[in-house]
């Protein structure tokens, strides 16, 4: 036992054992090979995903302070200004095609549906002098973002009068309707994306109608901070 054995096909004796650390050796190297080769494919798929696969994911964000006038007399026209910023964190497009506001006055209870109408600083003369731009589709390539300030106006067939009509603290609930590029077809059905939205609260510290005539009036986020759909699956 442990006699050197000459090798087949050469005058050269080796260790047998040093042949199984050789072989064995070899194995090692194999495997890690093998793993180092796995990771680069799995990161390789990673970029390819984050790059060019993954699907739209449209984040929402709304700053602290915003804005609501009320202009008309005897009438339910109400108008809320949101200064909005939407970010694409997907790589594929997605296009907005609506945004709706919910208004709620937590001390009646009382809700109302607004939709996005125009992009701009509210004021009535700019709203007869045509200088506010209506609201369209907003497509967002993959990770891109906007910024814009929506105003939104209240809908013909509401019923409540005034929503916004005294000091206190309202819940606002913001929904977005987004189109995707479902290109990828069964496998996007599968996976379908929930349509964003925020919640947030607004207060109303005075109230004076003379403001309408040429503006808005402010509410205030209790928080005094800004507030989003991210990291909200």
């Amino acid at each position: 036992m442990g006699t050197p054995q000459q090798v087949r096909g050469s005058g050269d004796f080796r260790d047998p054992n040093e042949v199984a650390r050789e072989s064995a050796a070899s194995v090692s190297a194999n495997r890690i090979a093998a793993v180092v080769s796995a990771i680069a494919l799995i990161f390789s798929a990673y970029s390819l995903w984050e790059t060019s696969l993954k699907k739209a994911d449209v984040r929402v964000f709304v700053p602290p302070v915003i804005h609501f006038s009320s202009p008309g007399q005897n009438t339910n026209f109400e108008v809320v200004e949101v200064p909005i910023t939407v970010a694409n964190e997907g790589a594929r497009t997605g296009t907005i095609l609506a945004m709706y506001l919910l208004v709620t006055d937590t001390k009646s209870g009382n809700t109302k549906r607004f939709y996005a109408a125009d992009l701009g600083r509210w004021s009535p003369e700019r709203k007869r002098s045509g200088a506010l731009k209506p609201f369209a589709p907003i497509a967002l390539a993959g990770r891109t973002s906007r910024s814009e300030t929506v105003l939104f106006y209240t809908q013909g067939d509401e019923k409540v009068m005034q929503v916004i009509r005294e000091l206190g603290r309202y819940r606002f609930k913001l929904m977005l309707e987004v189109a995707e590029d479902n290109e990828w077809g069964v496998l996007d059905r599968l996976w379908p994306s929930k349509a964003p939205e925020v919640g947030f609260e607004a207060e109303l510290k005075y109230y004076d109608a003379r403001a309408f005539i040429g503006g808005s009036i402010p509410l205030f986020n209790p928080s005094w901070r800004s507030s989003s759909n991210a990291g909200k699956r």
